[in-house]
């Protein structure tokens, strides 16, 4: 049957448009776009990961509402778009992460991580009765090689950054990284430059309820999300200048 240009392309994730775009894939951008905004900044001693918590209703309990998941000791995954996608992908990431571990006995890279799930996520564009997963992802962490940053898309796509900003605030963020960031900042700059990007997106002013953040340090080897009492400290000195 006979389908008229720009009609039908986006019935089927199999069927490419006569410009060679996937709707589909696209849509699936689209619901990331329209996600908390997500950032992540890589230093000379490690990973600054940083989202905005948005209070969706005043009967939800705000603990419940996570958006950094730490992977294993060394790397974590922050996310914007479906919280469904996500969590299912996160767990999915982190068998990975063990079956790494038990089969090489050591940490898995974070590159290699990616990939997987980028590998995964690339699946879903390929067959009929599935729909791609409508989740971007950013994975921060340290390996033998260093800090470590990664972006992945509903497509599958997947690349490096030394910054990057997913999510509903993006532009404006991505504004702010463009102005303020060096390759030589330190994990207190980087937290310093997340807030400064924070600061311009939240609604209300800046609060440490309004946002999460996670540091993935070089020295230690390890991903850790900010403590409630240390990230309130590290905001209101912000604020004080």
């Amino acid at each position: 049957m006979f389908t008229p240009p720009g009609m039908g392309y986006d019935r089927a994730i199999t069927v490419f448009s006569p410009e060679g775009r996937l709707y589909q894939v696209e849509y699936a951008l689209e619901a990331v776009k329209r996600g908390w905004t997500t950032l992540g900044v890589k230093c000379q001693d490690g990973v600054v990961v940083a989202v905005e918590k948005k209070r969706i209703s005043p009967l939800v309990d705000p603990d419940t509402m996570e958006k950094i998941w730490k992977i294993d000791d060394h790397v974590g995954i922050a996310y914007a778009g479906l919280a469904s996608d996500g969590r299912v992908l996160i767990d999915r990431a982190r068998i990975e992460a063990q079956i790494h571990r038990m089969i090489y006995d050591e940490p898995i890279d974070v590159e290699v991580l990616t990939r997987k799930i980028s590998d995964l996520k690339q699946l879903y564009t390929q067959h009929a009765g599935v729909r791609p997963f409508g989740v971007s992802f950013i994975i921060a962490g340290v390996d033998k090689v260093g800090p470590k940053l990664y972006m992945t898309e509903p497509s599958g796509a997947y690349a490096g950054y030394h910054a990057v900003v997913i999510g509903a605030g993006a532009q404006t963020a991505t504004e702010v990284l463009e102005k303020n960031y060096t390759r030589n900042a330190t994990i207190q700059d980087g937290i310093k430059l997340a807030l400064k990007c924070m600061e311009a997106i939240v609604e209300g002013g800046l609060s440490a309820d309004k946002i999460e953040i996670a540091v993935a340090e070089v020295k230690t080897g390890r991903f850790d999300k900010l403590k409630t009492e240390e990230l309130k400290e590290i905001v209101e000195k912000f604020k004080t200048g």
